[in-house]
């Protein structure tokens, strides 16, 4: 088991995107000394030198902040460096500021530091993205992609991951933004008191065990994110926001069981706290990414993506999530209406007309009619979660679940 002698005065943060970048403010005021670890050392020297970061969020604290000359600063106590072995050797808290597609790679790097370090590690995650994994096939979270690939290494490090509704501009200004910290409880209340304990009105946080849900939870609504964007793009009135949230709901909760999580992780700050602002704010890329694609779509899925993420700062992880979930309903036969219209409309093509079609067919016509779960298929789902589910197609489709 981790012992929890680890040094609290400073932490790595990997990756110095917008997320990365906003941790650096925060934890920066909170005179914690903060190591960014990026490969480019021309970036890093950039950082160093003007304290502010020259790829990411800068533009966008400008605008809040009423100009360039007016963001503020990181602290002196941030420094970035390209030294990855120097990262990983010197801290025992590693921010893992990361998009889900790079996180296999980098744990390939990882592994074998966090293995000759002396000392032991906790990973701390935010990442909200799913993936296949490589030998199974199976849909899963990324703690559950970092337990895999330092499955040998089981007594060296721990996981914890970050949930909630909290944006990047946010966390950097200091603005109220209260987060889900998921884990093993004892690694978990010692971050929470030693780490997250400084100005609670800036950064307010709490424990939840279930570590899946919780990431489930985040990963998902990002889908949800991308079809409200469009969504908003169409006339379909003031009342079917509500819908499509509400049948998302269902669908989330149902995925995560299936993935290992439980139905409560959904009523989280993780669950609806981070679902409803990211399906209602302009801060949330993945929104963002739904209206610009309904915007600039052309009738050709890959073109129109491409332009959509040129417009955007910072990479949003709902339309990777949407293709890997798709694979896994597809393979498991789920019955999923919402996230099956994601798919269609991000990757099939069609017409514009098609996907207000899509989004009506997906709500207004689910087969489904009861809103509760019975007692008997909330206990069948405790029992067996990978077998108690709608299908899409067969007998089992027909099931009054």
């Amino acid at each position: 088991m981790l012992k929890l002698n680890l040094d609290t005065s400073r932490i790595a943060v990997i990756g110095p995107g917008r997320l990365g970048t906003s941790f650096a403010y925060k934890f920066g005021r909170d005179n914690i000394k903060v190591t960014l670890y990026y490969h480019d050392a021309d970036i890093c020297r950039e950082i160093n030198r003007e304290h502010l970061n020259p790829k990411h969020l800068t533009e966008d604290l400008a605008l809040r902040s009423g100009g360039m000359d007016r963001v503020p600063r990181l602290s002196t106590r941030v420094t970035a460096t390209n030294d990855l072995e120097r990262v990983v050797e010197d801290h025992d808290f590693i921010l893992l500021s990361i998009t889900m597609n790079r996180l296999p790679e980098l744990l390939g790097y990882l592994q074998p530091l966090i293995e000759k370090k002396a000392g032991d590690t906790c990973l701390i995650s935010p990442i909200k993205g799913l993936t296949s994994d490589e030998l199974t096939k199976e849909l899963i979270t990324p703690s559950q992609l970092i337990h895999n690939h330092l499955f040998r290494l089981k007594n060296k490090y721990q996981v914890v991951c970050i949930g909630g509704p909290f944006f990047d501009v946010d966390i950097a200004l200091g603005r109220p933004v209260c987060v889900t910290i998921a884990g093993k409880s004892r690694i978990c209340r010692f971050i929470r008191e030693e780490l997250f304990k400084f100005n609670r009105r800036e950064l307010n946080s709490y424990y939840n065990f279930d570590i899946v849900g919780v990431e489930a939870c985040g990963s998902l609504k990002n889908l949800v994110a991308n079809i409200k964007g469009v969504a908003d793009s169409l006339d379909l009135g003031d009342s079917f926001p509500g819908t499509i949230f509400a049948r998302s709901g269902v669908e989330i909760r149902s995925l995560a069981k299936l993935l290992g999580g439980s139905f409560q992780a959904f009523y989280s700050q993780a669950g609806v706290g981070d679902m409803y602002v990211t399906l209602s704010s302009d801060a949330s890329k993945n929104y963002r990414y739904g209206k610009y694609f309904y915007q600039l779509y052309d009738g050709n899925t890959i073109e129109t993506n491409k332009r959509v993420l040129a417009r955007i700062d910072g990479t949003p992880e709902g339309p990777n999530t949407i293709k890997n979930v798709h694979r896994y309903l597809e393979k498991k036969n789920m019955y999923s209406p919402l996230f099956q219209c994601a798919y269609q409309i991000f990757n099939e093509g069609g017409s514009k007309s098609n996907m207000k079609e899509l989004l009506i067919q997906s709500c207004q016509l689910d087969r489904r009619e009861k809103e509760y779960i019975g007692p008997v298929s909330r206990a069948l789902y405790r029992i067996m979660p990978n077998l108690w589910y709608r299908r899409e197609k067969g007998i089992l489709a027909n099931l009054d679940m």
